[in-house]
């Protein structure tokens, strides 16, 4: 009877919400009262945040979706006192702020000192932060994965196959919070649409001190905003990009803010040549088409009532990567995504120290496969979709030392799965394999959560202290309680903020063909098959870390981290074919480091560098998924996870030549990733590699360390220029060039084994962008 009371008092607060930024709102006067229409830079180093923005006729500006952090405003207006003010940011109800112009006499000087906002001293675990700058200077990436090229920037991120992200050497648990929404399906071109980074304002990303909010996918969060501050007027953006792969794009954005209301739009069309990780350095059949569209509304009912409205459709088409012999064979395998999604939220503030929201989200994905007659060793046809309805709600309560958090989500995920095929090349199968097989079915996939959430400040020490609890029901009915913690104290006259974090985390297994690998049909197509349901993992997460600035130009940021994990989540191809279903291991531990050194902007130069070391093993026997001919599976001992990146470096530095020209370069070093290669017990070694040469050829061979069994490590050269070739107070065009791998290294990211396919990163490459912004 406790639970039910429990249950219902929870869901009598799902029409509230909150977010895990603040909002700033600004109001600028003369010494009489009066408004002024003016402009006001914005900076936060710590959260790249820097723009410039101008109030309205009634002297107001209204900052929306700010990360927690200290926020530094300059203002130069004639006839008055330059003004540099500084405003901690660090809740979800919003915070008004007076900035009172003073007249100054034309002989008096004044002096203006800057704040410090390198440093957040109230946050209390690391999280990284990407700014509107940083997306807009990026290094251009191939259609399809500029959003994850800055994710896998960050340390502890790196890409296996298809810019799948690990976070972490986590195995599809990233969860992406679009706009206050959490994305919990495989967001890597080959599962399903991208968001450009072109339609992203900022990205805020946690692997540690997640809040009690966050669940499900616990390996990596990145919220992700695409809405723009309201600016009065027509604002926007048009890009165009083009390159290496004939790869070309096209991105247009606008907004126009008038009375209460706000209304934007986005649209984006690419193509290229180079759109999946193909399996041989040829690049056979890798061609995709890619579209995005959204639409947002926003209308301040009140100033204490907002409703917003985003609606988001988005679509890929694109080829499955020939081997060797299938492009011989003529093989033509094609694939494509189909996603519309519509988000409504809307927000209440009760008082000045009480504010709730509630969030709701339905959309639709579609995921389709198909081959032509040619296709060896196999004929695929799938047609996977789901339709999902999502509800959020929360509230914030501030009173004293302490920011309450509390509320409730419902996420009813249909799965429908419809997979066939036909063998074509019997030799490629053991003899029992059935030449011809089709799975259809359909099922609910239902959870439910709470949490509850503690923010406290006390002087120099923060504290972040929350539980949560889960419902999974999908193959298994199973719920949880997880506790968070995260610590951290500042120390003002080092510079310094030390933090220490705890996560019990709670991860469902990824949805994507679960039902086929669960099927009777699947498990009837070998007599030695093992197939068991596959359960949440969950386990304890550890991160213990410090923040240092140096003469407020460079901080440090280093962590260690350990992951213990029971049944561990990983991922299997279905026989000889491009579908993966998830499995699971009975446990995992992983461990390592982490520092990254930011130079935001010193004497003309910014940049950071980032290094990650990480090692991972998961541990025998397997605890969930479908196992064909799985007599021979170990039941004991362990082996290094699939993800097992042992070192990672990620570098960038810029130097600006002239006010409106500026040339940057980069590197990158992956140490690696383990393989797991069987050769036939009656052929030697040499004699299976030369086997390997003939279906993958020597190029990609000769990258690979059968005897250690790993791929050699790779070491990748960029560089990059761009200049403001036109500047006015109205519109500004720059154009950027990049080239990458300038090395031309053969970039062998996974190999052919027991859990993972052959994946090539791309070759030396040049792309071109041209960005207006008015």
């Amino acid at each position: 009877m406790r639970k039910v009371v429990v249950f219902f008092f929870f869901c009598s607060l799902l029409l509230f919400g909150q977010s895990n930024s603040g909002e700033l709102r600004l109001r600028v006067t003369d010494p009489s009262g009066l408004a002024v229409k003016t402009t006001i830079q914005v900076i936060s180093e710590a959260n790249q945040y820097r723009r410039s923005l101008s109030t309205d006729d009634q002297g107001t500006l209204t900052l929306q979706r700010l990360p927690y952090g200290v926020y530094q405003f300059n203002i130069n207006q004639p006839g008055f006192a330059e003004v540099s003010q500084a405003v901690d940011v660090h809740s979800s109800i919003p915070t008004e702020h007076l900035i009172q112009l003073r007249v100054v006499a034309p002989s008096e000087s004044v002096t203006v000192r800057a704040p410090n906002t390198l440093i957040n001293p109230d946050q209390a675990g690391y999280v990284n932060q990407v700014g509107s700058e940083t997306i807009q200077n990026r290094t251009t990436s191939l259609p399809g994965r500029s959003l994850q090229d800055l994710v896998s920037s960050q340390p502890g991120w790196f890409y296996e196959g298809n810019a799948v992200l690990h976070p972490r050497e986590s195995e599809y648990q990233t969860q992406f919070i679009v706009d206050g929404i959490p994305l919990m399906d495989n967001r890597s071109p080959s599962f399903g649409p991208v968001i450009e980074a072109d339609d992203v304002q900022s990205l805020t990303i946690y692997t540690a001190g997640f809040p009690a909010e966050y669940g499900r996918k616990m390996g990596g969060a990145v919220e992700v905003n695409t809405l723009q501050d309201p600016q009065p007027g027509f604002h926007g953006q048009v890009g165009l990009s083009g390159g290496s792969f004939d790869s070309a794009g096209a991105f247009a954005q606008g907004q126009y803010a008038w009375g209460k209301n706000v209304f934007g739009a986005s649209a984006s069309g690419d193509t290229t040549e180079h759109y999946l990780n193909p399996v041989v350095t040829q690049n056979f059949n890798n061609t995709a088409t890619l579209g995005d569209f959204s639409a947002n509304y926003q209308r301040s009912l009140t100033p204490n009532d907002r409703l917003s409205l985003i609606v988001r459709h988005e679509f890929s088409r694109y080829g499955i990567p020939n081997e060797l012999v299938q492009q011989e064979a003529g093989q033509h395998q094609t694939a494509d995504n189909f996603e519309t999604m519509g988000i409504a939220s809307y927000q209440h503030i009760f008082s000045t120290n009480m504010v709730g929201d509630f969030r709701g989200m339905v959309r639709d994905n579609a995921n389709d496969f198909y081959s032509n007659s040619e296709s060896t060793p196999i004929f695929l046809s799938q047609n996977n979709q789901f339709r999902e309805g999502y509800f959020k709600g929360a509230i914030t309560v501030s009173q004293g030392h302490h920011e309450w958090k509390f509320g409730v989500e419902s996420d009813n995920l249909y799965l429908h799965e419809n997979f066939g095929w036909l063998i074509t090349d019997p030799t490629q199968f053991d003899s029992s394999t059935p030449a011809a097989f089709n799975f259809l079915g359909s099922r609910p996939d239902l959870e439910q959560a709470a949490f509850v959430q503690d923010l406290i400040r006390l002087g120099n020490w923060t504290v972040s202290a929350g539980v949560r609890w889960d419902h999974y029901q999908l193959l298994v009915n199973q719920q949880a309680v997880s506790p968070r913690l995260a610590v951290s104290r500042y120390f003002p006259s080092a510079g310094v903020v030390l933090h220490f974090s705890y996560d019990r985390i709670f991860q469902t297994p990824s949805s994507e063909n679960i039902l086929l690998s669960s099927s009777t049909a699947a498990a009837g197509l070998d007599s030695n098959s093992l197939q068991l349901p596959v359960k949440p993992s969950e386990g304890n997460f550890y991160e213990a870390g410090a923040t240092k600035t140096f003469s407020n130009k460079i901080r440090l940021d280093a962590n260690y981290f350990r992951r213990l994990v029971n049944n561990y989540a990983d991922d299997n191809p279905f026989q000889n074919t491009p579908i993966s279903f998830p499995i699971a291991f009975s446990r995992a531990i992983i461990y390592g480091a982490e520092a990254k050194l930011d130079l935001p902007d010193w004497n003309k130069f910014s940049g950071y560098l980032s290094y990650s070391y990480q090692l991972g093993n998961a541990w025998n026997p397997v605890t969930g998924g479908l196992f064909l001919g799985s007599i021979s599976l170990p039941t004991t001992g362990h082996f290094p996870a699939s993800q097992d990146q042992r070192n990672t470096v990620r570098g960038r530095l810029r130097y600006q030549i002239a006010p409106r020209l500026w040339v940057a370069g980069g590197i990158q070093f992956d140490s690696g990733l383990p393989f797991q290669f069987t050769c036939d017990p009656n052929l030697t070694l040499d004699q299976c590699v030369q086997g390997q040469v003939q279906i993958y050829g020597q190029q990609v061979v000769g990258r690979i360390n059968f005897s250690q069994g790993r791929i050699n490590p790779t070491f990748q050269l960029s560089a990059s220029a761009g200049a403001d070739v036109y500047k006015s107070d109205w519109a500004k065009v720059r154009f950027q060039i990049d080239g990458q791998n300038l090395t031309n290294v053969v970039d062998v990211i996974d190999f052919g084994g027991l859990f993972s396919g052959n994946a090539i990163g791309p070759s030396r490459s040049v792309a071109l962008r041209l960005t207006t912004t008015f």
